[in-house]
């Protein structure tokens, strides 16, 4: 009877101990999340960050923390988005379309004729005052004609490289840990880019690593057997017709369908559409980079993006609300 008392009492300590300790690591856990759950939201108080709807962004952020990195997917443009608009001098960063502009193995003439088009059409890109069906048929003659440049100036396969590490293109502050994190949690990141998908894989090659979870929708180039650029795969992805690409007729999203709370990161207001392909039942958080000329057009970001970051060149808040979801 005494062995059996003894031994009970031990149980119920060792119980009683291993309950304390659950307690206790749940609570410090549970003041942890709590700490940074408080320095998201100071975050999203920063000046630089506009919310022309708060509680509908809480209740997503909190539903997306809910879901768990499970049920998490991301989709972000690349050009000022991923990459930074500015350097830190204040220069202002090549998108990939020009990072061929510091390579002494392409001509003056194309370097010319690229700038341009980029001063012609990149103020019709940006005017807000023109609706995007005014735009589009300018944004085709862009593309198409800075593809046809590219063609024309004999790019190689061999110059992307040398290319990218010539130019100032560099990844938004803290997009290493964006990626790394993602990886980790095999949460799915699509790239999702007008630009030209050999430079963004080259850029992420060079600045950081490219993960198989990383699906990057692009422009394409096509080589011929010599390496010599030729002109490019399927159809041209500009701003404006991200909603309008093979990607939302592929099985991409549909394969995703359980990830139904979505990030989408852009810069222009075509960045909009690029999760069009997914379930109609996702949850959308959309935060947007507003780079240029913020005073006049701020207003119209906070109506189009539930997160606007102004002049920001970080990834401090989105990496700030993701990491609450990998970590919930």
């Amino acid at each position: 009877m005494v062995k059996i008392e003894h031994r009970s009492s031990f149980l119920f300590g060792v119980s009683f101990l291993v309950a304390a300790t659950g307690i206790w690591t749940w609570r410090r856990r549970s003041t942890s999340c709590t700490r940074e759950i408080r320095t998201m939201v100071d975050a999203l108080n920063h000046p630089n960050v506009h919310i022309k709807d708060r509680q509908h962004v809480n209740k997503l952020i909190q539903n997306f923390i809910q879901g768990g990195k499970q049920k998490l997917q991301v989709v972000a443009d690349f050009d000022r988005t991923m990459s930074r608009f500015k350097s830190e001098e204040g220069e202002i960063i090549a998108t990939c379309h020009n990072a061929l502009d510091n390579n002494d193995q392409i001509s003056d003439k194309f370097r010319m004729e690229a700038t341009k088009l980029r001063d012609y059409y990149y103020k019709i890109e940006i005017d807000d005052s023109l609706s995007k069906e005014v735009k589009y048929p300018y944004m085709v003659e862009w593309w198409t004609k800075a593809h046809d440049l590219l063609v024309d100036c004999g790019l190689t396969r061999d110059m992307i490289s040398y290319s990218v590490k010539r130019s100032n293109i560099v990844l938004r502050d803290k997009t290493s840990w964006l990626l790394k994190e993602l990886h980790v949690h095999d949460v799915p990141l699509l790239i999702f880019s007008a630009g030209l998908g050999d430079i963004i894989e080259e850029v992420i090659h060079q600045q950081h690593t490219m993960y198989s979870n990383i699906h990057i929708v692009s422009n394409y180039m096509d080589f011929n057997n010599q390496g010599t650029l030729v002109g490019f795969k399927g159809e041209i992805i500009h701003i404006y017709n991200k909603n309008e690409n093979a990607i939302h007729e592929s099985d991409y999203f549909e394969k995703l369908q359980h990830r139904e709370n979505i990030i989408l990161m852009g810069d222009s207001l075509g960045d909009l559409n690029m999760a069009d392909g997914a379930s109609d039942s996702a949850d959308i958080l959309k935060i947007g980079f507003l780079n240029d000329k913020v005073e006049e057009r701020l207003n119209v970001y906070k109506d189009a993006y539930d997160i606007v970051l102004a002049a920001d060149e970080t990834m401090d808040i989105p990496n700030a609300i993701i990491r609450q979801v990998l970590e919930s």
